[in-house]
C-alpha cells in the first residue's frame, strides 16, 4: 500500500471468530438452534486462521474459502455471487433478489457509460474475480463480447466453464485460475474491464488499479464495483478504533486484507493519468441483500448446505451480521469507480 492510503487491518487472519447467534429468528424452531450452535461451536473449536502478512497464505484462504462457498452460494443464489441493486426503502421479495443482482450489472454499465451501439459496445472483456462466472456470461450474451474470467478458486474456474458449456457459451467465454495482481494477459486486450466485488480481497490496491489499466486497450472502460470504508474528514488520519476493530472482524473471517477508501481509489486512478474517473455510494441500494442472504442461510436448506461445506462457509455465514452493522453504521462503503483508458 502507498501513504495515500488509509489501511485498516493487514491479513488479520488470525484469533478466533466468537459465535454469532443473535441473528436467529426468535421462534426459531428449536432444532435449527441446535444445528446454528453446533455450527458455531465447531468454529470455535481449535479454528485458527492464517498468518499475518503472507500474500502466499492469504491466496491460499481466499481459493479455499470460495472452493468451499461457492457451491452453496450456488445452491441458494444462483451463479452471480454479488450484492443485488434496490431502490432504496422499497419492500422485497424473496424472488426479488436475482432479479436485484442482473440490475447490478445493468446499474453498473449504465453508470460508467458502456455503449450498446453494435459499433461501440466492447468486443471483448476481462471478468477479474470472475467467480462462477455470471458476469462473464450475462456479459457475452449481451454484447456478443469474448469474455475470459479469472479466480484464485480452481473449483470456481471449472464450474465456471461448464457453465458456459451447458449453456452453449464455450465459444464465448472462458475461465481460468490466475493472480488479478499478475494477470496472464498482454498490454491492451480488453475493451471492458470488469471487477465486480473483487477489490476487497487485493492485497495489494496499487498493484491491482496498475494491472486492470495494463490489461484495459486504449479507450476502454474500467469498471471497479468493491466494498470500501468510508472516506476520511480532512481532520481524520485514520478511521476510530472501533471502526478498526469492527472491519478487523469482517477481515478475519472473509480473508480480506487493508480496505481502503473510495477516494483512494479515486487517487490511484488519477495518477495513472486515466479519465473521466467516476464514484458513486451505492450503500443505499444494496441494505436489502444481507438480511436475506441471512434469512436464507437460516432455512434448513441453508444450515445443512454450510455444515457440509466446510468450516471457512460456517465462519463467514457467522460474520453476515458484521457487514449489516457495518452499512447501519455508515462504516462500509459499497462503491462503484469507473474511468477510462485514453486513447
Amino acid at each position: 500500500m502507498t501513504a495515500a492510503f488509509s489501511p485498516t487491518c493487514q491479513h488479520l487472519l488470525t484469533g478466533r471468530l466468537k459465535p454469532q447467534l443473535q441473528f436467529l429468528p426468535p421462534r426459531a424452531p428449536a432444532s435449527m438452534r441446535r444445528l446454528t450452535f453446533a455450527l458455531a461451536s465447531a468454529t470455535t473449536r481449535g479454528v485458527e486462521a492464517d498468518a499475518k502478512d503472507d500474500g502466499v497464505v492469504l491466496k491460499k484462504g481466499i481459493a479455499e474459502f470460495y472452493d468451499e462457498s461457492s457451491g452453496v452460494w450456488e445452491d441458494i443464489w444462483g451463479d452471480h455471487m454479488h450484492h443485488g441493486f434496490y431502490d432504496p426503502g422499497s419492500t422485497v421479495s424473496v424472488s426479488d433478489h436475482r432479479a436485484a443482482q442482473i440490475r447490478m450489472i445493468e446499474e453498473a454499465l449504465r453508470f460508467s457509460g458502456i455503449s450498446e451501439d453494435p459499433k461501440k459496445r466492447p468486443k471483448s472483456v476481462v471478468d477479474v474475480g470472475c467467480g462462477i462466472g455470471g458476469s462473464s456470461r450475462y456479459l457475452a450474451r449481451k454484447f456478443g463480447a469474448k469474455c475470459q474470467g479469472i479466480t484464485l478458486s480452481p473449483v470456481q474456474a471449472q464450474r465456471a466453464n461448464s457453465l458456459a458449456a451447458a449453456q452453449g457459451l464455450a465459444d464465448k467465454v472462458s475461465f481460468q485460475v490466475a493472480d488479478a495482481l499478475d494477470q496472464p494477459f498482454p498490454d491492451g486486450q480488453f475493451d471492458l474491464v470488469w471487477s465486480m466485488e473483487s477489490g476487497e480481497h487485493m492485497p495489494d490496491k496499487t498493484k491491482f488499479v496498475n494491472e486492470l489499466a495494463r490489461v484495459a486497450a486504449p479507450g476502454g472502460t474500467i469498471i471497479i464495483v468493491t466494498w470500501c470504508h468510508r472516506d476520511l474528514a480532512p481532520s481524520e488520519e485514520s478511521l476510530q478504533p472501533w471502526e478498526k476493530e469492527l472491519l478487523n472482524k469482517i477481515c478475519n473471517s472473509y480473508y480480506l486484507p487493508a480496505w481502503c477508501s473510495t477516494a483512494d481509489y479515486v487517487k490511484l486512478l488519477q495518477s495513472l493519468s486515466l479519465q473521466d474517473i467516476k464514484a458513486a455510494d451505492w450503500s443505499q441500494n444494496v441494505a436489502p441483500f444481507w438480511p436475506a442472504v441471512i434469512r436464507s442461510a437460516l432455512t434448513w436448506k441453508g444450515l445443512t448446505s454450510m455444515l457440509r461445506s466446510g468450516l471457512k462457509t460456517i465462519k463467514g455465514a457467522l460474520a453476515m451480521p458484521l457487514m449489516i452493522e457495518g452499512y447501519k453504521k455508515d462504516l462500509i462503503k459499497f462503491a462503484i469507480i469507473t474511468c477510462r483508458k485514453p486513447e
